[in-house]
């Protein structure tokens, strides 16, 4: 049995439950337990799909199988709240991704550059027992964050900026909408989550007229429409749509599946 683990933002909880749900090799999937891990584990008991939660420390369990073509999926959500602050979001994916190399075949690490700070990870982890990818355009590039991803890669993010005509647009995957309160906070914009005004002040004074509700054609969250529709009315925002996919990710994953097999 191959083991693959996932270090992961929060923010691609919804690209990670499609692959699960795509790949009938995966044999086996652990949920690793921490304050970030429950509305992965109810998304998941809503598509019907199996799983285990243990905490870091009491894995690896019994990971062993006859079945050599299967796959052990290992996943761990870190939390949004990183971003705040880059160091520690680097030593946090470091940390967890070398204490996962022992027990691992190999690790996909759900992040992009975040600021550059995560542009050297793979070199940094190439010593570990496993190879260590983290997402990239079908160039070798490191995506650039998470909307880059689902878009298509830099390319396609740009194209998507220069239709908007120069009017600033906040872009909105499902989880950015169910999370964008604590993602302000973690950009600095306002220290408390209720302070709407902080935040409507910051984006008047760089441009932002428009949010881009992103269809990745994934429905795990339900009350996206409605997320958006509310974050619009609060910051006075008009509402444009565009489609996207997570088909980069899939690639991600595929490309990591071929260098363990």
């Amino acid at each position: 049995m191959t083991v693959i683990s996932f270090v992961a933002c929060k923010i691609f909880e919804d690209e990670i439950i499609h692959v699960v749900e795509n790949d009938s090799l995966i044999d086996k999937l652990i949920l690793v337990e921490n304050d970030d891990c429950g509305r992965l584990a109810e998304k998941l008991d809503n598509e019907g799909i199996k799983y285990e939660i243990l905490p870091l420390e009491a894995i690896p369990v019994n990971l062993d199988s006859n079945e050599s073509d299967k796959i052990t999926l290992i996943i761990d959500i870190l939390e949004l709240a990183l971003h705040a602050y880059p160091d520690d979001l680097k030593n946090a994916v470091y940390a967890v991704t070398e204490e996962m190399s022992s027990y691992s075949d190999g690790i996909l690490l759900f992040y992009g550059l975040c600021g550059n700070v995560l542009a050297k990870t793979e070199e940094d982890l190439k010593d570990l027992s496993c190879p260590v990818h983290i997402l990239k355009e079908k160039n070798g590039q490191i995506i650039d964050d998470c909307i880059g991803a689902v878009l298509g890669g830099r390319g396609a993010y740009l194209e998507k900026l220069r239709a908007c005509s120069g009017v600033g647009t906040f872009f909105m995957t499902p989880m950015w909408a169910a999370n964008w309160r604590e993602m302000i906070v973690s950009a600095g914009m306002t220290p408390d989550i209720d302070d709407i005004e902080s935040s409507k002040f910051v984006f008047e004074q760089v441009g932002y007229k428009i949010v881009a509700k992103i269809d990745t054609g994934l429905r795990y969250e339900e009350n996206f429409d409605a997320m958006v529709d509310e974050f619009a009315q609060l910051f006075d925002f008009d509402v444009i749509e565009m489609d996207a996919s997570p088909e980069l990710l899939e690639h991600c994953y595929c490309k990591l599946k071929e260098h363990v097999s």
